[in-house]
C-alpha cells in the first residue's frame, strides 16, 4: 500500500532542481582550461540532483496513481515518463548541428532496456521469490500486438521504402506513420482502460484507489504541481547532462556516440517506471509490473515518433529512422522471445535469464559496436 505522507524533500527537491536548471541555462557554464574543475562541479551537482528528482517525481506520480486507482495510475506514471523523453529528444534534436540518428536510438534504446533489461529483471527476481508467477494472457499478448507493430511500422520499414534515400520516410511517409502511432498507443489505451479493462488487472494487487479517500485535496493538488515542476526540471537538467555527454564523446572522437547518448536518455528517463516494475514484481503483481515496462515502451514509441516527425517537418531538419542490421535482429530477438515467455501465462527465473542475456548482448554490442 502506497503512503502519502512525504518527507520534506519530496517538495523540496522537485522547485530547487527547476531552480538549478534555469540558473546552468540562463547563465551557462564556463569554458576554457581555467575554469575545468567548476565545469566538473557543476555538471556533478546537475546529475546528482537530476538522479533525486527523478526519484521524487516517481513519489509523487505513485500519490497521484493510488488517489486514480489500476489501470488509470499506471498510465499516469507513463505518461509523466514518456512527457520527459520526448522533451529531451525534441530538445537536443534543435540543439546545435542536425542530429538525425538520436531519435531513432533512443527509442531503440527504450524497447531494448525495456524488453529485455526490465522485464528481465522483474521475471527473474519475481520468480526467484515466488518460485513461478503468473499473468494474464490476454493483456499482454496484446501488449505484444501493439509494440511489434509500431516498432515494425518505425524503426524497420523505412529501411525498405523507396521515395527516399534508405532509413528515412518521405514527409508523406513521416505524417502517415505518426498518425498510425498515435492510433494504435489511443487504441490500446482505450482497451485497457475502457473496453478490455478487466485483461489488464492484476486480481492479487491491492494497489487501487479504494482508500485514496485519506488523501485530503490539497496534498492531491500539490503532488499534481511537484509532479509537473519536477517533470520541467528533470528535462532541462537532462537536456543539461545529455549535451554535456554528446559533446565529450565527439571530442573523443567516439563513432557510436548517438547510441551512447540515447541509451543513457533512455535509461534515466526509464529509471522511475523500471523501479516501480521491479517494486511489483517483488510484490508478486506480475501483471502490473508488465503493464508498466511494456506499457512505458509502447507510449515510447507511440509519443515520441508523432513529436520528433513533427518537429523534423516544421524545422526542415533530417530524421533517419530506420535501424542497422544488427539493430534489426536484436529488435526481432527481443520480441520473438517476449511472444514466447508470454505465451504459457507463467513465468520462471529461467524465463528472466533469456531476456538478461539478450539486454547484455545489447549492452556489448553499444560498447564494440
Amino acid at each position: 500500500m502506497i503512503s502519502h505522507q512525504m518527507p520534506a524533500s519530496s517538495y523540496l527537491v522537485p522547485p530547487a532542481a527547476l531552480a538549478l536548471a534555469a540558473g546552468v541555462h540562463l547563465f551557462g557554464v564556463p569554458d576554457g582550461q581555467g575554469h575545468a574543475w567548476v565545469t566538473i562541479l557543476i555538471s556533478t551537482v546537475t546529475l546528482c540532483v537530476l538522479l533525486v528528482t527523478v526519484f521524487v517525481v516517481l513519489e509523487h506520480a505513485e500519490a497521484l496513481a493510488f488517489r486514480l486507482g489500476q489501470p488509470y495510475g499506471t498510465l499516469l506514471l507513463t505518461f509523466a515518463v514518456t512527457t520527459v523523453e520526448v522533451s529531451i529528444i525534441v530538445s537536443m534534436m534543435l540543439h546545435g548541428e542536425n542530429n538525425p540518428t538520436l531519435a531513432r536510438e533512443s527509442v531503440f534504446s527504450t524497447v531494448m532496456i525495456v524488453c529485455a533489461g526490465v522485464v528481465g529483471l522483474c521475471l527473474t527476481l519475481g520468480a526467484w521469490q515466488h518460485r513461478q508467477q503468473d499473468l494474464k494472457r490476454q493483456g499482454t499478448s496484446a501488449i505484444l500486438s501493439v509494440l511489434t507493430a509500431l516498432t515494425v511500422l518505425t524503426l524497420v520499414l523505412p529501411n525498405y521504402t523507396l521515395s527516399t534515400d534508405p532509413g528515412s520516410f518521405s514527409p508523406i511517409q513521416l505524417v502517415f506513420v505518426s498518425l498510425c502511432s498515435v492510433l494504435l498507443y489511443a487504441s490500446f489505451v482505450f482497451a485497457q482502460t475502457v473496453r478490455h479493462r478487466d485483461d489488464f488487472l492484476d486480481e492479487s494487487t491491492s494497489y487501487s484507489g479504494i482508500h485514496a479517500g485519506k488523501a485530503s485535496r490539497t496534498s492531491l493538488y500539490a503532488n499534481a504541481i511537484l509532479l509537473v515542476i519536477g517533470l520541467v526540471g528533470i528535462v532541462l537538467l537532462a537536456e543539461q547532462v545529455a549535451v554535456g555527454i554528446e559533446e565529450g564523446l565527439a571530442a573523443l572522437d567516439v563513432k557510436q556516440s548517438d547510441s551512447i547518448v540515447g541509451a543513457f536518455i533512455a535509461t534515466l528517463v526509464l529509471l522511475p517506471e523500471a523501479l516501480a516494475a521491479i517494486r511489483a514484481a517483488l510484490n508478486n503483481e506480475l501483471q502490473r509490473s508488465l503493464n508498466i515496462a511494456l506499457g512505458s515502451a509502447l507510449a515510447t514509441i507511440g509519443l515520441t515518433i508523432p513529436a520528433v516527425g513533427a518537429a523534423s517537418l516544421i524545422t526542415g531538419r533530417e530524421l533517419m529512422l530506420g535501424l542497422s542490421s544488427g539493430d534489426t535482429v536484436l529488435l526481432a530477438l527481443v520480441l520473438s522471445i517476449s511472444i514466447h515467455s508470454f505465451g504459457t501465462g507463467r513465468t520462471t527465473v529461467l524465463t528472466g535469464m533469456v531476456h538478461l542475456v539478450v539486454f547484455i548482448a545489447f549492452l556489448l554490442l553499444l560498447a564494440v559496436p
